[in-house]
């Protein structure tokens, strides 16, 4: 899998409920059923990769979290995932909100646009970066919202969330995550991952 799928599962608790959004071929859902036992389930906007994840025996609807999300049921899940995919949804804010919604947990990865290398070739080239990590031209790439790592802990602190678990690393994994300091994160964390939980739902369940 690749390294944020496997930190993901990393933070899912065994047997519980998960909800992936963007499977893509359902490789974490397949991770999640073998490995900790979970009801895991995904939604998938490219037909074909949910057929293909279907093909294989997992529990995958096509769906698009921009609009399909609201017909999900509160507190349906545990575990609602996001990976690799906040950047290309029309209303990420609203994403976020029925997550946390109809799931107890968000965790949500994203490539990190704050990072020093994205600086560095705007900066000197005046120019969209194209990096290992956004790897599109701008006229082809499907991220319209690209953000940095202080931008989404903004947006958490506006709306409520709580951030339980995060976590900033290179695109091979290869580096120590940057787990003290978010302004170190934001600048040498190429991607980021975050386990978040509305603060209501929190004191709540203590």
């Amino acid at each position: 899998m690749r390294l944020d799928l496997r930190l993901i599962a990393g933070m899912i608790a065994p047997g519980t409920k998960v909800l992936d959004i963007g499977c893509g071929d359902g490789a974490l859902l397949d991770h999640l059923t073998r490995e900790k036992g979970a009801d895991a389930r995904g939604m998938e906007i490219d037909m074909a990769q949910a057929t293909a994840a279907v093909a294989q025996g997992l529990a995958v609807i096509q769906g698009d979290a921009d609009t399909d999300l609201a017909f999900y049921p509160d507190d349906a899940f545990d575990y609602v995932v996001l990976s690799r995919t906040l950047h290309a949804v029309e209303k990420p804010r609203e994403v976020l909100r029925q997550m946390l919604r109809i799931g107890r947990y968000a965790i949500v990865s994203f490539p990190n646009f704050g990072h020093w290398e994205v600086r560095m070739k705007l900066f000197l080239t005046g120019r969209m970066p194209m990096t290992e990590t956004w790897g599109r031209p701008w006229h082809e790439t499907p991220n319209i919202h690209p953000c940095t790592i202080l931008d989404f802990c903004d947006l958490c602190e506006a709306d409520g969330y709580a951030i339980e678990q995060w976590l900033a690393v290179d695109e091979k994994g290869l580096r120590a995550p940057w787990e003290r300091s978010v302004r170190l994160a934001n600048l040498f964390g190429e991607q980021a991952l975050f386990r978040l939980t509305r603060k209501d739902k929190k004191s709540l369940g203590e």
